[in-house]
């Protein structure tokens, strides 16, 4: 039972981190600058992608005594799309929106590399686990 829901909220957050993906990638091609997601990017930082965050490692607490390959492969997805994210942020600020709007875009995207590499970690560590 606890494998499965963590499997469940393992998915749910893989499914969060595309659509926020998916609505940053429409943002930037888009002439407006705009997602499909009504939102600011804080309303869907903390909508999407905070859950994203969180979800994974609450899988791995939760099925901490099962052993599962497919939940390890799972969490380190999650791991590697949220560095993904963290990456694109850094390398698509724009430097002079920076100073205006006074945002340090390296304070935040580290937290998210940071978060991806344990995801990655608890993801290894859950396969190892497994007997792999």
């Amino acid at each position: 039972m606890a494998l499965t829901v963590s499997l469940i909220i393992t998915g749910i957050a893989i499914a969060l981190l595309v659509v926020y993906g998916m609505d940053v990638i429409v943002g930037y091609s888009s002439d407006t600058g705009e997602g499909f997601i009504p939102f600011d990017h804080k309303i869907r930082g903390m909508g999407l992608g905070l859950p994203a965050l969180i979800l994974p490692i609450i899988a791995f607490i939760i099925s901490r005594k099962d052993s599962s390959k497919g939940l390890g492969v799972m969490i380190i997805i999650a791991g590697i799309l949220i560095i993904l994210g963290g990456v694109v942020v850094i390398g698509n600020a724009d430097p002079e929106k920076v100073v205006e709007t006074g945002r340090n875009v390296i304070s935040e995207s580290v937290p998210l590399l940071v978060v991806g590499l344990i995801q990655i970690g608890l993801g290894i560590i859950k396969i190892k686990k497994s007997g792999c």
